[in-house]
């Protein structure tokens, strides 16, 4: 068989076109190997082959340059399918760019929303045929895709007698026309009709094609592949909602939400007419063993899923009568609490399983299924349950205190493996059962055409599996944060490692693609946790506790010679990058308690100035020195203000490049700003600006570009982002340009010249809420601010009068309302908020419906819904007036 392929495609000076396949002849899927096509036209490049054995395989096209990066195409490869009979085959190309409409071709909508479940029988290749194939990813399930043409065989323009495409490899579409049944040249068009009824819902928004390719071999056949369906008017919206696996709650808990309760909510979200459930990670946080452990955004292992998460019924029943009926008392206890005990919860379902595994483990171990769950994970697995059993060994989740263990080696795990054989069983079980469960929840969404939204920390723990295992992936002598907001006026210091970008990006940034594809086999759909992460990161000192001392990284430090040159600045370091204690400034801080804390914490360095004593010269230092004395109103003082000197400073100096200076972010609230003279603070201001808002833009972009595309292309989930905060004019290009859903919030507008975002006018390719973990709902926020809420009441709900005190359930289904008329793809609300909207279902207090108080980075992750799921489902008033909300906003 012989095999012609063609492509259009414009390429520039020293630049050529080649194609690779998964064949010999295509060089084995080999870039370096790929075979080079001939230009024959003006921009038609093609390429004759005769493989050897005549199978289907896959290929794709890139664009070489010895001057320039490579360019590859997007998404899948193109696919050549053998026929019997076929001796020749034709194929007419179009390149893969990433396409306008590119979050439909995510596994949340071909799996999960407009899942296909009765999918045709794919097409056989057939000699003398024409085949054409078109991608078309936003059809309906009770759509089908079709073609016409100005001929007969396609229907003369007939919408109703237009021929059905085969669904078969959905979003592919596909189909066979005899050549002999065409008159050629022709036009034609797809359209997409009503299955059952053949109403037109739209024609493609495109100029017609024309297919004028004459068949020069009687057992040829022609293929046209790659065509794309144009249709600029598509307006797919969806509802959904956000709640955390563990704040599940059904009548047959454990006291905390299992992966098994999410098929539960999955019911009541289909009762609802919503196509989605967002949770928040769910990989294993066990650290130390307490409540601290609650914290679900600094996991242990980036893989392994928390065990808390095990339906223990599901997996077994003991068959001791006594301890069965004891664990069934305990379940019912700790179920009617009204929040999680998350160290009772823990202990109790691992005592359970500690005792089902003795009893029944074995059985597990010896099945195919379990087996090839090792095969498939052992890279991540065997590490992780190292790391787990070292931790209980030596009572620390701290390698560095591990000794022999310390630093990761192959072998001595190996060793530990055999040495401690049932204890890495046990791991591995409990790893089979969780991931067993998880995908019977998603496979179970999938069914009722919904999809489980996941969530990618940016972060790791700088005590877990990942850094113990791969320390050179991270920078371990720093700490990742966020600069001061809305949630935290000292920043946030989150105590994670930050990412080594350029050692990840040695072998193609593997650790962060495994992550994604283990992410993928679970999800549709993923929330990148704080996305500025991949263009820049806020670094903190480790001796640092605030995040006002820290700085981006990537970034572009200001050099003494630029700070005097551009900005008439005079930095001296020994003044600006240090804390400068003045006696005049000290009452402010230490109130009554000056004189003893000048004797006690300062010493003497000139008339009037003053240093920090070496004992609390970090700030560090001062939290732990404070951590020993008692918890009283005059430590706390003096605690929280030696806190604030240290973070008095004008600027920081760059740890990579010494003599590098960052100006401090809020510089202008420091006493440091107060004592220079009006013509210093103008330039400062100037400076201050020119670095935070303009100096980085096109630097981070290309970084993010240089991380991003590799990673996302990785899976076919959906992906959105959070994008709060201090966003550069960089993040909404790049977002745009790769196709991430962003996160609108009303109380939080993108634009800072608004007080409130207008819902009205949000982008289509978003996400809007009305409240986030970190933050409170509706009704708490409603109450929180006298002014705000009178403002919201008038401006945007556009009522008059006073604003009721209490957000009514009135009020809630308005607010509620403006989400769902937004034109945002996706409006996925917290719980709490859909039930802010009915006055006998929402919570009796407000304030206890808050998930996180991101300001404190103790804070205990224990919230629960306050009714079951198995309640909710019976509230058939709410649920159908729910349902009839969607519908009519079209989602």
């Amino acid at each position: 068989m012989k095999i012609l392929f063609k492509i259009n495609y414009h390429t520039n000076w020293c630049e050529s076109l080649h194609i690779c396949g998964s064949i010999p002849e295509l060089g084995s899927n080999d870039a370096i190997k790929a075979v080079p096509m001939k230009l024959i036209g003006n921009d038609c490049w093609q390429i004759e082959i005769e493989p050897k054995n005549v199978k289907n395989f896959d290929y794709f096209f890139i664009v070489k340059s010895q001057e320039h990066a490579w360019r590859f195409e997007w998404g899948n490869p193109h696919k050549f399918n053998a026929g019997k009979g076929v001796n020749f085959v034709t194929i007419d190309n179009f390149w893969h760019d990433l396409p306008y409409n590119k979050p439909f071709f995510s596994s949340a909508f071909t799996e999960g929303m407009l899942r296909r479940p009765f999918k045709d029988q794919p097409l056989k290749m057939i000699p003398s045929s024409l085949n054409i194939r078109v991608e078309a990813p936003c059809v309906r399930p009770d759509e089908i895709l079709a073609i016409s043409g100005n001929i007969p065989a396609l229907g003369s323009w007939n919408p109703q007698s237009a021929l059905q495409l085969n669904d078969a490899n959905f979003p592919l579409w596909e189909i066979n026309l005899l050549l002999n049944d065409l008159q050629i040249p022709f036009e034609y068009k797809f359209l997409i009709l009503k299955k059952d009824t053949k109403e037109v819902v739209a024609w493609e928004t495109c100029s017609n094609h024309y297919f004028d390719t004459k068949q020069r071999n009687p057992k040829e056949q022609i293929v046209i592949d790659a065509l794309r369906f144009v249709n600029h008017n598509e307006t797919w919206k969806g509802a959904g909602t956000a709640i955390p696996v563990f704040s599940l709650r059904t009548e047959s808990d454990f006291g905390v939400g299992d992966f098994l309760s999410i098929n539960k909510m999955i019911n009541w979200c289909e009762t609802t007419g919503q196509k989605i459930l967002q949770i928040l990670p769910i990989n294993d946080t066990t650290m130390t063993g307490t409540w601290v452990d609650s914290y679900p955004y600094k996991a242990n292992s980036s893989f392994a899923l928390h065990p808390m998460y095990l339906d223990i019924w599901e997996v077994g029943k003991l068959k001791d009568k006594k301890r069965m009926e004891y664990f069934q008392r305990l379940a019912l206890e700790l179920n009617s609490l009204d929040s999680i005990d998350y160290e009772r919860v823990n202990q109790g379902k691992q005592e359970y399983l500690h005792e089902l595994f003795s009893q029944s483990g074995e059985a597990t171990l010896k099945t195919s299924a379990y087996k090839k769950f090792i095969e498939l994970n052992e890279y991540w697995l065997k590490p992780y349950a190292a790391w787990c059993v070292l931790r209980e060994m030596y009572q620390t989740p701290d390698n560095n205190l591990w000794d022999e263990y310390a630093s990761y080696n192959c072998e001595k795990v190996e060793n530990l493996a055999v040495q401690k054989a049932k204890d890495f069983e046990y791991i591995y079980w409990l790893q089979y059962h969780l991931d067993r469960q998880l995908k019977c929840a998603r496979d179970y969404a999938h069914s009722h055409g919904i999809v489980l939204k996941g969530d990618i920390p940016i972060g790791i723990s700088r005590f877990s599996a990942d850094a113990w295992v791969n320390p050179r992936l991270f920078n371990m002598n720093c700490q990742a944060g966020a600069p001061p907001d809305d949630f935290s006026i000292l920043g946030q210091n989150w105590g994670f490692p930050t990412y080594n970008w350029e050692e990840m990006a040695s072998d193609g940034f593997l650790w962060w693609k495994n992550r994604f594809k283990k992410m993928s086999e679970y999800f549709d759909a993923y929330r990148i946790d704080h996305i500025l992460g991949f263009f820049r990161i806020w670094e903190i000192p480790l001796d640092a506790v605030h995040g006002l001392l820290g700085y981006f990284n990537p970034a572009l430090p200001f050099s003494p010679e630029e700070l005097r040159n551009c900005y008439n600045f005079y930095i001296n370091p020994d003044v600006h990058t240090k804390p400068l204690i003045l006696d005049w400034m000290l009452p402010d801080f230490f109130g009554e308690y000056t004189e003893e804390v000048k004797s006690t914490y300062l010493d003497k360095i000139g008339d009037d100035r003053y240093e920090l004593k070496k004992f609390v010269n970090t700030q560090q230092k001062v939290e732990s020195f404070f951590s020993n004395k008692e918890d009283d109103a005059k430590n706390k003082r003096i605690s929280d203000s030696l806190l604030a000197l240290i973070d008095d400073v004008l600027f920081i100096e760059d740890p990579y490049q010494q003599g590098h200076y960052h100006p401090r972010i809020c510089a202008q609230f420091t006493y440091q700003y107060r004592i220079l003279n009006d013509y210093d603070k103008w330039n400062f201001n100037k400076l201050y600006n020119d670095f935070f808002y303009h100096r980085h833009n096109d630097f981070w972009k290309w970084k993010a570009l240089w991380k991003l595309p590799p990673l996302l292309d990785s899976t076919k989930m959906l992906t959105c982002a959070e994008d709060l905060g201090m966003i550069p004019d960089c993040v909404p290009e790049v977002m745009d340009k790769l196709k991430i859903l962003s996160l609108e919030i009303q109380r939080m507008p993108k634009n800072p010249e608004h007080e409130f975002g207008d819902t009205w006018h949000y982008p289509y390719y978003s996400v809007c809420t009305t409240s986030t973990h970190d933050m409170s709902g509706i009704r708490a926020w409603w109450e929180s601010d006298g002014n705000i809420r009178q403002k919201y009441y008038n401006n945007v709900l556009h009522e008059h009068g006073d604003a009721p005190f209490f957000a009514e359930p009135w009020i809630c289904d308005k607010i509620v309302d403006l989400q769902l008329q937004s034109p945002s793809m996706l409006c996925i609300l917290p719980l709490q908020d859909w039930l802010s909207t009915d006055a006998k279902l929402r919570r009796q207090f407000p304030n206890e419906e808050q998930i996180n108080e991101p300001s404190n980075p103790r804070h205990y992750w224990r919230y629960r819904m306050h009714l079951s799921i198995e309640q909710l489902l019976n509230e058939t008033s709410f649920n159908n007036a729910l349902l009839r909300h969607i519908e009519e906003s079209r989602r």
